[in-house]
């Protein structure tokens, strides 16, 4: 068996020319894993769309038939920061099915990864910064509605707060969300999550990982979760156009050996979502989100998963 890894050509929804979110880096992270031969065609899984009644499980119902027909306030939707299309609806709902077969992946072989997720800006009956419904927090509540996990561990590594998972299990003693990011960034106002680790503008690589390694191991023991969910965000790097940390390549890395031998070594099951990454140099970001499943293939072979 191989690391699984999911994708669907849908993770790619058109966009205006010009617009700021770089949606081509979805297909383009596939094709550079199998083009460079980390990922084989065999070990890739296809999603299906999640029924409604799963994003109930955190999105009220009138946010998502709004949403999803078109009918949300322009205001809402400029939160968002996407215009709206059916294309970036079923784009929306697919990556979330994306994230719940990741996470039922890596209760079965022990480690997973989505190309696409992360979306934990999107709060219960709203979304905000290019986030429309939040994958992390629909898997949790989708595997634990399933009976499938009983405790859930978010580890959100992005630069910006996970402040709509804060929120949505702010009074959730099943889920526990760890969210270490840069302070003075997006959002400006910043909600509680179960532990928050705010970092310095322009941190480095061994500052951040000493950083990590500081609480990560502490927390599995305290938490002893069923599932990890990662939020991988690679716009920790010092040439993100949104980050304001100073990670490098080789940093990256070595944040992604960290975390997910860390919890493989203990034995807990991951599963992994992209998150943010912002550049204009779209090869660039692209070779650093594929950092997260070179990593994982080789977490996987090690621990022979």
């Amino acid at each position: 068996m191989d690391l699984p890894i999911i994708y669907h050509p849908d993770y790619v929804a058109p966009l205006p020319e010009g617009h700021r979110f770089p949606m081509a880096k979805f297909r383009m992270l596939y094709e550079m894993l199998l083009a460079e031969g980390v990922v084989q065609p065999e070990q890739v899984y296809t999603p299906e769309l999640p029924p409604r009644a799963w994003l109930e499980r955190v999105h009220t119902p009138e946010y998502i038939e709004a949403y999803c027909t078109g009918t949300l306030d322009p205001k809402a939707q400029r939160r968002i920061g996407l215009p709206w299309s059916p294309a970036l609806v079923n784009r929306t709902c697919i990556a979330v099915g994306g994230t719940i077969l990741a996470a039922k992946l890596a209760l079965q072989q022990g480690l997973a990864c989505n190309t696409a997720g992360g979306t934990h800006h999107a709060f219960p009956s709203y979304g905000s910064g290019f986030c429309i419904f939040n994958d992390l927090a629909i898997a949790s509540r989708v595997l634990q509605s399933l009976g499938w996990v009983k405790t859930i561990l978010i580890v959100d590594l992005d630069v910006h707060q996970g402040d709509g998972t804060a929120w949505i299990f702010q009074n959730d003693p099943s889920t526990f969300t760890f969210s270490m990011h840069c302070e003075v960034n997006f959002p400006g106002t910043k909600q509680a999550s179960d532990l928050d680790v705010p970092l310095p503008v322009g941190m480095d690589d061994d500052a951040y990982l000493q950083t990590l390694a500081r609480y990560l191991p502490d927390l599995l023991a305290q938490v002893k979760p069923d599932l990890v969910l990662y939020d991988a965000g690679v716009d920790t790097h010092v040439g993100d156009a949104l980050g304001k940390l100073a990670l490098t390549d080789s940093g990256l890395f070595r944040r992604e050996m960290q975390v997910l031998s860390t919890c493989v070594a203990a034995g807990y099951p991951v599963a992994c979502a992209i998150g943010g990454g912002y550049a204009k140099d779209l090869n660039a970001l692209v070779y650093r989100h594929s950092i997260l499943h070179r990593a994982a293939s080789q977490v996987y072979r090690h621990y022979h998963l």
